[in-house]
């Protein structure tokens, strides 16, 4: 499987935008939060209404694993600054 990675950044803050576009990973992915990032970023599930109610939060530098995720573009990135972000990897197995 070749490796997967990239970087997703949320142009205004309170508008989720997908992780990625119709990319299948068949294993876990990791995402973290840029280190550059001044506030909070939030990772979810939920079409297009991730935000800090319902999302997982990351601060600058934190990394979550995510066990199995399909296609990236069912993932959704918030933030709480303009212009912050997620970096992301799948990782093989």
């Amino acid at each position: 499987m070749p490796t997967l990675s990239g970087q997703t950044t949320v142009a205004a803050a309170g508008t989720a935008v997908k992780l990625a576009t119709d990319q299948l990973v068949n294993g876990p992915i990791m995402v973290k939060a840029l280190p550059g990032n001044t506030g909070l970023v939030y990772i979810g599930n939920v079409d297009g209404d991730v935000a800090s109610n319902n999302g997982l939060p990351l601060a600058a530098s934190e990394v979550q694993v995510i066990t199995h995720v399909g296609n990236l573009s069912s993932l959704w990135v918030d933030s709480a600054v303009n212009g912050e972000g997620v970096a992301w990897l799948a990782l093989e197995v």
